[in-house]
């Protein structure tokens, strides 16, 4: 690659914003996301992306993988895998999403999930390999009390109304059985 080709790359992969740096790289972004990840493979443009759909900070799709293993035999083996994620999504930090995967609509994929199948509407996925653990509409009854309407704040107006609640106003975890 021409030396000013690689330093326009960069300047745009570093400067401009990671939805538009995945745009210009291919992958089709719809409306209202927040794409906190560079890390869309070498094939970005086959990775669609639904609306109001939140990928955290480092999140990496794949979309091709382990035909190194048959180059011996097939010198020009390569398969690929488009990845399909709905509307209404997020996907945890560091989470894996492997060649070929459909996440349909209202999922939560947990951080350092490593999704290896396709994930159905309205359940939370975790772990390695990914699995079903809980239901997005059960995850939201869950919550739902703890609500403190904090969102519009800013940083300083958050830490302050945050360090002011009791501690009823915050989630806990169970322990482990």
């Amino acid at each position: 690659m021409h030396l000013i080709t690689r330093i326009k790359l960069l300047c745009r992969k570093y400067f401009w914003s990671n939805e538009k740096y995945a745009r210009f790289m291919g992958v089709k972004i719809g409306n209202n996301c927040s794409i906190g990840t560079l890390n869309f493979g070498t094939e970005p443009y086959l990775i669609e992306i639904g609306n109001r759909t939140q990928i955290t900070y480092g999140v990496t799709f794949y979309t091709h993988g382990g035909a190194w293993a048959f180059r011996e035999k097939y010198p020009d083996f390569d398969f690929f895998g488009k990845i399909k994620i709905g509307n209404n999504i997020y996907i945890g930090n560091h989470a894996i999403i492997l060649p070929g995967i459909t996440i349909e609509d209202n999922v939560i994929v947990g951080a350092m999930a490593v999704v290896t199948k396709s994930v159905p509407s309205g359940v939370i996925v975790g772990g390695n390999p990914a699995r079903i653990i809980g239901k997005v509409e059960d995850y939201e009854k869950k919550v739902l009390p703890y609500n403190v309407d904090s969102k519009r704040l800013s940083s300083d107006e958050k830490k302050k109304f945050l360090l002011s609640l009791d501690d009823v106003h915050f989630l806990k975890k169970s322990y482990l059985k």
